[in-house]
């Protein structure tokens, strides 16, 4: 993410999917060029549509270009929007249809499981196309991208890794280490020490600022942690007696009332500005958070933010690259998205907007085992990101996550944060909308 929020968030859920509908059937007219489509000629000339959302990172890298110099042939196309939820919602909507739709299109990981249960027809099986080795990814990020009967619809595009990042500047004002290890050491094993380290933090606290930025992204941080979250492992959501959820809720209900965090909607401009003006010291930071900050911090962040180790390892984000069977270059589209998701490649984004690659090869590329990154004190991103992937362990994955998590975060918590409401109404209020929006 990196210069857009890639937020593998969720927004709002009043749906927009009209404006977004209008933006995918223009990148599918476009996709219906007359100068070859389907034809046998291997040269000829056609367009590819790519549909995403937030940053992916192929043209800060440079990659559609590499891509067409080596294909003259292939013109790339792009569209990016930046509301997640729309643009999974107005997706689903053209799958349905089997029109509108780009020739490859990204999915986020809350919405996989999603694709893979009701939607998997829709897609190519890409674990079936020519150079691809579903063995080349980490194990269970291929495991999430394919269907019961065995079809890969997905190639893993990055992992989201968190650690926290720090401004050095706020913790020294308030009395707090600056050292990155002795950092890490404030909240080791617990994010409940988390929490602790925020109230020390505010009880010192640099006029103005806060502690952390936002109840949801600490919500979001601790359920990834959690062996149990939004569904069980036959797909059945449970959120509303997991365990997980209920510890993380708990936590992020706690920060709140400790008047820790800022209280911000992530990836909306108060929080993007909230960087520029240093209004809170920590962001629970996946590797692709890195390009966020730099950006919204600007140069007089540059220096000042470091990189520590979470209190649990946990994965939050993460995306793939479909292609969608109604698209018209399907062949071609499949070569693109092999190419984009491959090592060098994922290392090339990596390097350029911090999305960690997804692939084991990409993980050891020497551009990610050694990657420092200035802007954050000359952290070790790359040692510190990669060593958490090794311990993630991932969660099942209902086809509601998606959905859920959106409402909790965008509607529950922050209602608490923002409005003040009692944390029970708030709860409440949650399962009646999800209930609504899921028929769960």
């Amino acid at each position: 993410m990196r210069t857009t929020s890639r937020p593998r968030r969720a927004a709002v859920l009043a749906t927009a999917v009209l404006a977004t509908s209008a933006l995918l059937l223009t990148a599918c007219s476009s996709s219906s060029d007359k100068k070859g489509g389907d034809s046998t000629d291997p040269n000829a000339k056609i367009t590819l549509n790519v549909g995403d959302f937030g940053t992916f990172g192929y043209k800060e890298a440079g990659l559609y270009d590499e891509y067409m110099a080596a294909h003259p042939n292939i013109t790339i196309k792009y569209d990016t929007v930046q509301d997640g939820q729309k643009y999974w919602d107005a997706l689903t909507t053209h799958l349905a249809s089997g029109s509108g739709l780009a020739d490859v299109q990204a999915v986020e990981v809350g919405y996989i499981a999603q694709a893979t249960k009701a939607l998997g027809d829709k897609f190519v099986d890409l674990g079936k196309t020519e150079g691809i080795n579903p063995g080349n990814w980490l194990d269970w990020k291929s495991k999430q991208a394919t269907t019961a009967s065995g079809s890969l619809i997905g190639l893993g595009t990055d992992i989201g890794p968190m650690a926290i990042c720090y401004r050095t500047d706020l913790f020294q004002q308030a009395g707090l280490p600056t050292d990155r290890e002795a950092v890490g050491k404030l909240w080791a094993g617990d994010w409940a020490k988390f929490v602790e380290a925020g109230k020390t933090y505010q009880s010192k606290a640099p006029t103005g600022t806060f502690f952390t930025d936002s109840a949801s992204g600490l919500f979001n941080a601790v359920l990834s942690a959690q062996p149990e979250q939004y569904s069980d492992a036959s797909g059945k959501l449970v959120y509303k007696t997991s365990a997980g959820v209920k510890t993380a809720w708990d936590l992020a209900v706690s920060a709140s009332q400790a008047k820790i965090s800022a209280g911000l909607r992530q990836f909306q401009d108060p929080w993007n500005a909230a960087f520029a003006n240093a209004k809170f010291a920590t962001v629970v930071c996946p590797s692709w958070m890195t390009g966020i900050i730099s950006k919204y911090s600007g140069d007089s962040g540059k220096g000042k933010w470091d990189v520590a180790a979470p209190p649990v390892a946990s994965n939050w984000g993460g995306a793939f690259l479909t292609v969608p069977k109604a698209g018209k270059h399907t062949k071609e589209a499949a070569a693109l998205v092999a190419w984009l998701t491959a090592p060098e490649q994922q290392a090339k984004v990596f390097t350029k907007v911090g999305n960690l690659p997804s692939t084991i090869g990409g993980l050891q590329q020497p551009a990610v085992q050694g990657a420092k990154q200035e802007y954050f004190n000359n952290a070790p991103t790359g040692q510190i990101f990669a060593a958490a992937a090794q311990s993630i362990k991932p969660a099942p994955i209902g086809d509601q996550d998606g959905n859920v998590k959106t409402i909790i975060t965008d509607n529950g918590i922050l209602d608490i944060e923002e409005h003040g409401t009692d944390p029970a109404k708030a709860w409440t209020n949650v399962t009646k909308l999800v209930d609504d929006k899921t028929g769960h």
